[in-house]
């Protein structure tokens, strides 16, 4: 899938998705958000493809919402900016459940909308030119649509105090509050991403896919009797699996699992 506003570049087992709107900073507006979320689930159907990076063209990771399409909207009912939030809502929701491992390239400034997308992928590597900020507040707007991926990677605490000051992160602050685990000088940022890549690509699909799952269900409970089951369950699931069979094998020496043939 080609368009306009997104360009996929496959390289082997890696599909790179491009945000390709680098005269508007890659902001997000209708065709971006539809583009993006036809390129997941595109993605997400190829058996080949077993890492997705989001990446952004020209300067800018993401500038955020495009802010004419914004206004242009504005003036629309509430039915109207009702669907628009709600078809962003689906596409970060989408990134954050892909049962494949995704990665945010952020080379540049990650604003707003932007900010979301990073933090709905399981994993952010950072430039350290690369900043971060969510200034809704100061255009008397609210971060509802990516909130709960912002807040779930960074903290209800460290959520509240950006969101309401909109003072922009460095790459290194991103990378102490938990919304980027690297930042590192850009001209070595693709080399790290494939490092990373490389080292997903050696994980069994279903167990990479099951891990994402786990780690969402164990998001702020008690450890108690009933998670102690659950992840018994889990275990005891996974051990019979042909995918856990050929794993273990591997490990014993006895010839790469299917998965990496």
């Amino acid at each position: 899938m080609q368009s306009e506003s997104v360009e996929i570049v496959k390289r082997d087992s890696v599909a790179t998705v491009w945000m390709n709107r680098p005269h508007a900073h890659n902001a997000i507006d209708a065709h971006l958000i539809e583009g993006l979320t036809q390129a997941f689930a595109e993605l997400a159907e190829e058996e080949a493809i077993r890492v997705i990076i989001l990446a952004g063209r020209g300067r800018s990771f993401s500038a955020g919402g495009d802010l004419k399409w914004m206004l242009a909207a504005s003036e629309a009912g509430f039915e109207t900016n009702f669907e628009d939030a709600r078809e962003l809502a689906h596409l970060l929701q989408s990134v954050a459940m892909s049962r494949k491992p995704t990665i945010a390239r952020v080379h540049g400034p990650a604003l707003g909308d932007g900010v979301g997308l990073a933090a709905a992928c399981d994993i952010c590597i950072a430039s350290l030119s690369a900043n971060f900020a969510m200034p809704e507040v100061r255009m008397g707007l609210i971060p509802a649509t990516i909130g709960p991926h912002v807040a779930r990677a960074i903290g209800p605490r460290q959520a509240l105090r950006y969101f309401l000051t909109g003072e922009r992160l460095s790459a290194a602050r991103a990378v102490e509050i938990g919304l980027a685990h690297e930042a590192l000088e850009v001209e070595h940022l693709d080399m790290r991403i494939a490092k990373i890549a490389e080292s997903l690509v050696l994980g069994g699909p279903s167990a990479l896919a099951a891990t994402k799952e786990l780690v969402r269900k164990l998001d702020g409970r008690a450890i108690d009797d009933e998670l102690i089951d659950e992840t018994a369950r889990h275990v005891a699931l996974t051990r019979g699996s042909t995918e856990a069979k050929e794993g273990i094998g591997a490990f014993l020496g006895k010839g790469a699992p299917q998965w990496l043939k």
